[in-house]
């Protein structure tokens, strides 16, 4: 049984997993039985469910040394995004290393987390050691659609298992990204919501070559000119306002929140972090009409991307609203809230102190993630859900072109540095 978190990974890594979305899965099973199986090898009882043939999830639980204590839950998912080998450089599922680094689809997004949490574990059964409060733990499906045969279907069906957990822990968050001399990790405490929105614009059908005012697909483009031309206020949530203060006081950056552009133009690569955060954002995505040239079709539909801020939701709304016009109807294809968790908490405390353990120089800040994870499942039960899972990052390396990327890559040191940090905070 591989114990070293490279060799972990690297297992994990040749499993394909791969999510394309509508239920088209190959399956988390064997990554689900290699996780139990392991968990199991090591003492700790794992229960595999499957929420639809080969959509495996697992569960467990660490009994801590004060049971009193409010609960911990470790979350990471087992499916990855497809991958082309033709546009890589290695085969995207051989878990090759070379020069410094783990290749391979999830080797971000999100295996690495899964191989740092079971090579901590294995590290304290070999020591005989426990954590202070009981961690519970969550290696689940389906994250990159919907989550239904994932978190979302654990939490409808299985939320007695998360009974006590006052927090939980999971992707994106705790990387050390390089600004300048500085080396800034940020913990995500909050994330935009998800609205997927499909707008569909009904007229008359008819010949191509023939007059038409009632075109369905005129309809919807104008609609769309005018939902996408929507100025999007900026709307500061406490953890954007906190990344803003904390990084600006730490690369002496004036911050001026009445010019919040002003201020994020001045940050530098620290931009990135929090630039598609402090607005809602609608973006179209897909586009659907007709059948023939010379046919003017009786609907057309667009697909809108949209995400939202908290407290910010009805407000954008009702934006969209006035602007979609008559014969223009919307409906939600998804629709997840953000998410929103304490800023100055003992848990962003505890994570704060794990990673300056390790890096004396970090500057660890909290920040509002621009996508969506798991959180927003975990999040419904009363859990106060953080992007945490710590990584170091070697100069050149962009880890945020990784996830979804091409030659997705993980450094070999950073996933050693991660388990050690995950040990500290775990463990406290």
């Amino acid at each position: 049984m591989a114990e070293d978190v490279v060799d972990l990974c690297a297992a994990l890594l040749r499993i394909d997993t791969t999510n394309r979305g509508g239920g088209d899965s190959a399956g988390e099973r064997e990554a689900a039985e290699f996780v139990a199986g392991h968990l199991e090898g090591i003492g700790v009882p794992a229960t595999l469910l499957e929420s639809a043939p080969r959509r495996g999830n697992v569960l467990a639980r660490v009994p801590g040394t004060e049971p009193d204590l409010p609960a911990l839950l470790v979350h990471a998912h087992l499916d990855v995004v497809p991958a082309d080998p033709a546009e890589w450089s290695v085969p995207p599922f051989a878990g090759v290393e070379r020069d410094g680094y783990l290749w391979g689809r999830g080797a971000v997004d999100m295996k690495d987390m899964v191989s740092m949490v079971l090579t901590v574990l294995a590290d304290w059964s070999r020591e005989g050691r426990r954590p202070r409060r009981d961690l519970v733990l969550a290696f689940v499906a389906d994250e990159e659609d919907h989550g239904a045969h994932g978190a979302h279907w654990l939490v409808d069906h299985h939320a007695d298992f998360f009974a006590g957990c006052a927090a939980a822990i999971g992707e994106s968050g705790g990387y050390g990204h390089r600004v300048g001399e500085h080396r800034v990790y940020p913990v995500g405490t909050a994330e935009r919501g998800t609205s997927h929105l499909r707008l569909t614009a009904t007229g008359r059908a008819g010949h191509g070559s023939r007059r038409n005012d009632d075109n369905a697909v005129v309809k919807l483009l104008g609609a769309l000119a005018r939902v996408t031309s929507l100025e999007h206020p900026v709307r500061l949530t406490p953890a954007v306002r906190a990344f803003l203060d904390r990084v600006g006081a730490a690369l002496g950056v004036p911050v001026d929140l009445s010019d919040v552009d002003g201020t994020i133009a001045r940050l530098g690569p620290a931009a990135r972090l929090v630039e598609n955060t402090v607005r809602n954002s609608v973006t179209p995505t897909v586009l659907q009409a007709g059948y023939k040239v010379n046919v003017i079709p009786g609907s057309a539909s667009a697909d809108l991307d949209v995400r939202t801020l908290p407290g910010a939701v009805d407000e954008l709304m009702a934006a969209i609203d006035d602007a979609l016009g008559p014969d223009v109807r919307r409906e939600f294809l998804a629709d997840e809230p953000p998410v929103q968790a304490p800023v100055d908490s003992p848990w962003f405390d505890a994570m704060a102190a794990a990673l300056r353990a390790e890096d004396p120089d970090a500057v660890v800040v909290p920040y509002c993630m621009g996508g969506g994870t798991d959180a927003k499942a975990f999040t419904r039960l009363g859990i106060d859900c953080y992007g945490f899972a710590p990584l170091s990052l070697p100069p050149g390396y962009d880890y945020r072109a990784m996830p979804h990327g091409v030659d997705e890559r993980v450094p070999v040191e950073g996933l050693r540095f991660g388990v050690r940090v995950l040990d500290r905070f775990l463990s406290s």
